[in-house]
């Protein structure tokens, strides 16, 4: 392209402001590089021409092989595509393509590589914001790459008083607007604004042109812009300017000359309709492999778009499955509460005061809720054997708010047949008096006994603290009152025997400590039978002593020896204290050393060997085979007891024949004899 090169687009007219150095009819021609890479400004109101002119210019430029590019606002510049290869992208179906931001880069180099010209039609976006960002990005593109190429090229905005105001507003693609009228010459990217409103446009655009074409204006805020620019007399003059007829203003020759433009020759799609039929002509198709280099983009933004909204999809079902888990979470969470308030409310009925216990273990309650928080299981509850401390400590608490409870209703017990346990809960023997023992604690002995000694190892599992319920109360009373209803002292022996065999080994240490002191505490006794100070240790085998009713609560804290009292209570009362201490020793010899069986339970252990031997209790061989049973026989049917052993069980069990007349029995147990006799 040479220097010289112009384009014809007009001639000289007649009138005020024409040219007097030229005839009318004389062709105005514009330099190609000029138009280019130069800064335009054409306005003019609606029907006056200005995009005739636009038209004109760009068939020259498109005749000459140079590429422009066409922002079209309305949809009027298809027609080209009636001579010219040109690529129509835009929105519309009309459109060779349709193109997105996405395409920017594309169009770009479309224009600028491979020398393609472009109408980008924008009138078929349904969103401002749509249009605004592609143009951005097709401008922001064009001057990054024209720093590089400098290659002269053409940029036509129509409305451009949509883009770049007077009034501000400016968004980011009036801005870059701007900047290419400012510092696209340099590097080869020109620009052409085209309005029909010049007071809307800013005017630093308008300053900045190179070439000003002016068509017919009418408004005064519009023709006074004309006298700002032009003068006064075309202020006035441009208000009769005929239809393609315009002011022409040139920094290359620095003149204004009155000219008449050429008619477009292309489809006039921007015409106003008329009422002769409206015939579309044939249009120019572009290259194929052009537009699938397009289409391209347009199935992998389709693609992208398409996993966008799977991926949403997705996005929402997991959504609303979060949702329905977390519902469930919440639902589960609130059943796991009520289930532990129903738990914690049985477990508290289960070890209430009434029954032998001391309520709800202390911390429990809490348990779902520091879970929950996520908080270790340690510092919830550090071990089963705490609870049962726990428990223990507020039946402690319990039972001192109700001793005189406990000692009225023990005070009423008076046909020999009332009982009341050391919560305060008192029953009714039935009319054999067979009922012996009413403490819900000491009436599940019967199963104690018969499960046996458990292994040391194993007295501080939560099942060797299971909490005493009603089942377990019933059964045992009625297994006890049977017992007593044989009228044996034997019966009684062997019952009490067999809870105390039942015991783990530090639990019966235990019990001879409480035997010793007469009344001690949980700790102090499980210290003094070889155990730990650890509360919840102590207490863990303090508990199945206190179940089988050989120790009773005391107060404050402390608990009693209750052998004897048991031995009173299976003959109502009716034995003198010489009788129930014969029985209570040959019970004790279970669990008691010969050398302590001889001296009262308060006595000091120092003082234990000291004493001679009262001939009441046995010494140690004796122990070894005396077990008392239900028939007055030995432990060993194979070996003989020795004859001081004998003597001794015969004077704390008397034979079935001297039984039944026993002052001592109880009515059952003399019932008992005399239907034996009978």
């Amino acid at each position: 392209m040479s220097e010289e090169e112009a384009i014809h687009v007009a001639d000289v007219s007649e009138g005020i402001g024409g040219d007097a150095t030229a005839e009318p009819g004389s062709p105005v021609e514009l330099p190609v590089v000029d138009v280019l890479t130069g800064r335009s400004f054409i306005t003019g109101k609606s029907g006056s021409g200005k995009s005739n002119t636009a038209s004109v210019v760009i068939e020259n430029l498109l005749s000459n092989g140079f590429p422009v590019m066409i922002v079209d606002t309305d949809g009027e510049y298809y027609g080209l595509k009636e001579e010219y290869e040109i690529l129509h992208a835009g929105a519309d179906d009309e459109c060779d393509i349709v193109v997105s931001p996405e395409h920017a880069e594309k169009l770009a180099n479309l224009a600028l590589e491979q020398n393609v010209p472009i109408i980008l039609d924008v009138s078929g976006y349904l969103e401002e914001e749509t249009a605004n960002e592609l143009l951005l990005e097709v401008v922001k593109q064009l001057f990054a790459k024209e720093k590089r190429m400098k290659k002269p090229f053409l940029l036509v905005i129509e409305e451009c008083h949509e883009y770049i105001p007077e009034g501000g507003g400016m968004d980011e693609t009036g801005k870059m607007l701007i900047k290419v009228g400012k510092r696209g010459r340099k590097h080869g990217l020109g620009i052409v604004g085209i309005s029909q409103r010049p007071a809307d446009v800013k005017k630093d655009f308008i300053t900045q042109c190179d070439w000003l074409c002016w068509h017919r204006l009418t408004w005064d805020n519009d023709t006074k812009v004309v006298g700002r620019i032009l003068g006064s007399k075309y202020a006035s003059a441009v208000e009769d300017l005929g239809d393609g007829e315009a002011f022409l203003m040139t920094d290359w020759d620095e003149s204004i000359r009155r000219i008449q433009f050429h008619r477009k020759e292309t489809f006039d799609a921007g015409a106003t309709p008329g009422l002769d039929d409206f015939e579309r002509p044939e249009l120019k198709s572009v290259s194929s492999d052009l537009v699938g280099e397009l289409e391209s983009i347009s199935d992998e933004k389709e693609r992208r778009e398409s996993e966008i909204a799977d991926l949403k999809q997705e996005l929402e079902k997991k959504d609303r499955r979060i949702a329905d888990l977390e519902r469930e979470l919440e639902e589960a969470r609130d059943l796991s509460d009520m289930a532990d308030q129903f738990a914690q409310a049985l477990l508290g009925k289960a070890e209430a005061p009434y029954r032998g216990g001391g309520g709800r273990a202390a911390g429990i309650p809490e348990r779902a809720d520091a879970a929950r928080d996520g908080d270790d299981d340690q510092s919830v509850l550090k071990s089963y054997d705490e609870a049962v401390a726990a428990t223990e400590k507020r039946a402690q608490e319990a039972d001192e708010s109700e001793a005189e409870t406990a000692t009225e209703s023990s005070a009423s017990a008076a046909d020999g047949g009332a009982e009341v346990d050391d919560s305060g809960a008192a029953d009714t023997n039935d009319s054999n008096g067979g009922a012996a023992d009413a403490d819900a604690t000491n009436a599940d002995a019967a199963d104690a006994g018969a499960a046996g000694p458990a292994p040391e190892s194993e007295s501080s599992t939560p099942d060797d603290v299971d909490p005493v319920t009603r089942d377990d109360v019933a059964e045992s009373a009625l297994r006890f009152d049977d017992a007593i209803e044989l009228g044996t002292r034997e019966a009684v022996i062997e019952e009490l025997r067999s809870r105390i065999e039942a015991l783990p080994e530090l639990s019966r240490g235990m019990l001879r400590h409480y035997r010793r002191e007469g009344a001690s505490d949980p700790v102090a006794a499980h210290i003094d039978a070889g155990g730990d100070g650890d509360s919840g240790h102590a207490y863990s085998r303090h508990r199945p002593i206190r179940r089988v009713g050989l120790i009773r609560h005391a107060g404050r804290g402390s608990y009693a020896y209750a052998v004897p009292d048991l031995v009173r209570e299976a003959y109502a009362d009716r034995l003198d204290e010489e009788q129930v201490a014969e029985i209570v020793r040959a019970v004790e010899r279970v669990f008691v050393p010969p050398a302590e069986l001889n001296y009262p339970p308060d006595a000091d252990p120092s003082e234990v060997g000291d004493r001679p031997d009262d001939g009441v209790g046995l010494d140690a061989d004796d122990d070894a085979d005396a077990d008392v049973t239900a028939n007055g026989g030995s432990a060993d049917p194979g070996t003989d007891a020795p004859d001081d052993a004998d003597a001794d069980i015969d004077e704390v069990e008397a034979d079935e024949s001297e039984t039944a007349t026993d002052p001592g029995l109880s009515d059952a147990a003399r019932r008992f004899a005399e239907r034996s006799e009978r």
